[in-house]
């Protein structure tokens, strides 16, 4: 590998990213409101602090029995009446996708980093289909043909007067640089798209083993839409996200919103299965309101095999609550050019080992200051300085040999 060339890149954008006024504008905001909000969260439940604490035991037990957990939620989804699928990697996720999905297809979809990471959006679009981002940051960066900047937030470095520019000439009407107005011209733009929709597709936040509960936590309103309007739903979900009970998938959950700025989300949804009723002759069919068929492709893409390094594990433990994004002294200024498809210290581990691998994982590894502040945020206390000490070791070890 390059090394040299590939930081020499890398350091151009990063330093073209501080230099512009928008990235700068926007993130001063978003860093600002961040802060306060989780504060304020944290400060009115005070408990989710040592319910983190338990959540970290949990997640790293459940990282021991990954292949048995997704045994478990397998055979608990198909006894749900949906269906199941092993992901191996990327090229196999994508590969059901198509069984699934075929071509000439109109597909709404949920904001995704598993999407990101074996590019969905692009492969269903090269094979004929229709497909609009239906969060707002993700629908922002699928007209600006640009990649999300944050994983909650992916078009965090964007100021409103910037959307209003671009939202003017898609929609050919003026919008203003009020949050308000290109919120609603966003809505009035998508609301038929999911009715008209033949599939919807979405990631989980967490899913229950015992019972196959799919959680998936959200604000817009776009999540439940997504998923319960077309006729077919597909998950797409890493296998990290396993946890072995429903109770442990409600705790996770709730310290997983906390840390994400929000005291309660909007909207939690749990699907276990395909809409259903009972309704006639308590006869339980199939279809009724919501989709038809629910199908779960779980992704492998390298989680088993660093669920058993016990150097780099602690990166499965992601909740991607997005807090370290905004205590990082590289991002908060940069937004999502400090990283590949995963972002920021955290993100090259990602790289590594589940999207990239160590030639797109290197330039990240010798950005992160080693500053410790990613971890003081993070829930799950993911010693992101250590594995980065230790990822240039592996670096320098594979660059020689």
């Amino acid at each position: 590998m390059d090394l040299e060339k590939d930081l020499h890149a890398l350091s151009e954008s990063l330093i073209n990213a501080a230099h512009n006024p928008n990235v700068n504008l926007a993130l001063s905001r978003a860093v600002k409101s961040y802060r306060e909000n989780v504060n304020k969260a944290l400060t009115r439940f005070p408990h989710t602090v040592e319910r983190a604490r338990e959540v970290r035991e949990m997640k790293l037990k459940a990282l021991e029995n990954l292949e048995f957990l997704y045994e478990k939620a397998a055979q608990s989804i198909e006894e749900n009446h949906g269906r199941t699928y092993l992901a191996k990697d990327a090229l196999h996720a994508l590969k059901i996708v198509d069984e699934i999905v075929g071509t000439g297809k109109l597909i709404v979809k949920v904001k995704s980093m598993v999407g990101e990471e074996i590019g969905l959006r692009e492969h269903l679009e090269q094979r004929g289909n229709t497909l609009w981002e239906t969060d707002l940051g993700e629908f922002i960066q699928q007209l600006r043909n640009d990649r999300p900047m944050h994983i909650l937030s992916p078009a965090i470095h964007i100021p409103r007067e910037e959307v209003a520019k671009f939202f003017s000439a898609f929609f050919k009407k003026e919008i203003p640089p009020e949050i308000a107005a290109e919120v609603a011209a966003v809505r009035e733009f998508m609301r038929e798209k999911y009715f008209k929709a033949d599939i919807g597709i979405s990631g989980a936040n967490i899913v229950a083993a015992d019972t196959g509960s799919l959680f998936i936590i959200e604000n817009e309103g776009n999540g439940r839409l997504a998923t319960g309007a077309p006729p077919v739903h597909i998950v797409i979900v890493g296998l990290e996200k396993l946890v072995p009970t429903l109770d442990d998938a409600f705790k996770t959950a709730e310290v997983t919103w906390r840390y994400a700025q929000y005291t309660v989300p909007s909207y939690v949804n749990i699907i276990s299965g395909p809409s259903k009723t009972g309704d006639i002759e308590k006869v339980t069919t199939y279809g009724a309101h919501g989709p038809k068929e629910l199908h779960v492709i779980f992704l492998d893409n390298g989680r088993l095999e660093l669920s058993k390094n016990e150097t780099f594990k602690e990166a499965l433990l992601c909740l991607r609550c997005g807090g370290c994004l905004y205590e990082c002294p590289v991002f908060s200024l940069t937004a999502g050019h400090y990283g590949y498809k995963y972002l920021g210290g955290i993100g090259a581990i990602w790289t590594a080992f589940i999207a990239g691998g160590l030639d797109k994982a290197a330039p990240l590894a010798y950005v992160c200051l080693r500053c410790g502040r990613c971890q003081e945020r993070c829930p799950m206390q993911i010693d992101v300085p250590r594995m980065t000490v230790a990822l240039r070791q592996l670096l320098t070890g594979n660059h020689l040999g």
